[in-house]
């Protein structure tokens, strides 16, 4: 019978999951800094930093840049159903106006470098942030506050793909590489057809959910009778 023996990293992972799980280390507590934890430990900076990328994976600790390491708070999880998310989250937004790229352009049903307005949503809850979203309009249908067109559209269409975030995405977030996110696409169209809305959100995927509800058609459900 072949005994695995736990490599350090293992072990200095185990000690502070420990930490975590009974308490000693509270939810928004503050880690020691790297070299004093791989001077306690006795190990390189390198290998405390694979330790530490280990919790990160798992959800227990989250790295911010320039700040350090800090016990995870729980999140509420987000519902996204019908294009509307819940629960209603603090959002930071910023306006750029751009031209469509090629994909933006595809998305929209518009010609390359037509004008449009972004708008970057970020949701937070507390000082975590815990989704993002792009949001484009034609930029003569742009409105100041949300709503951010300004008729009511008559079709909605999302794509929702699992995927894993990219760089940008990791660092806005504050979440590992290897976490898989939820990416919706969502395309807004009006009564001719014309698409009004263009939004792409990003759910990490260890605190989201998408919900859907399918109606029946009255043929359909005399078929399954």
């Amino acid at each position: 019978m072949t005994t695995t023996v736990p490599t350090l990293r293992d072990t200095i992972a185990e000690d502070l999951r420990t930490q975590i799980t009974t308490g000693r280390l509270k939810p928004g507590d503050r880690l020691p800094s790297e070299p004093k934890l791989a001077t306690h430990y006795k190990v390189s900076t390198p290998t405390l930093r694979n330790a530490l990328a280990l919790l990160q994976a798992e959800g227990l600790i989250d790295k911010r840049h320039g700040k350090g390491n800090f016990v995870r708070r729980s999140l509420s999880r987000l519902t996204y159903e019908g294009g509307v998310l819940t629960p209603t989250l603090h959002l930071t937004i910023r306006k750029t106006q751009l031209q469509a790229s090629n994909l933006l352009a595809t998305l929209l049903k518009v010609p390359s470098r037509t004008p449009l307005t972004e708008f970057l949503c970020i949701g937070h809850e507390g000082e975590s942030p815990h989704s993002l979203a792009r949001i484009y309009i034609p930029r003569d249908l742009a409105a100041a506050e949300p709503p951010w067109y300004r008729q009511r559209p008559a079709e909605v269409q999302d794509r929702v793909t699992a995927r894993l975030p990219t760089p940008e995405e990791t660092s806005i977030l504050r979440i590992t590489p290897t976490l898989a996110i939820l990416a919706i696409t969502r395309i807004s169209t009006d009564f001719t057809g014309r698409v009004i809305e263009a939004a792409r959100l990003v759910l990490p995927g260890d605190r989201a959910e998408a919900f859907f509800t399918t109606h029946p058609t009255t043929a359909e459900a005399g078929a399954e009778g």
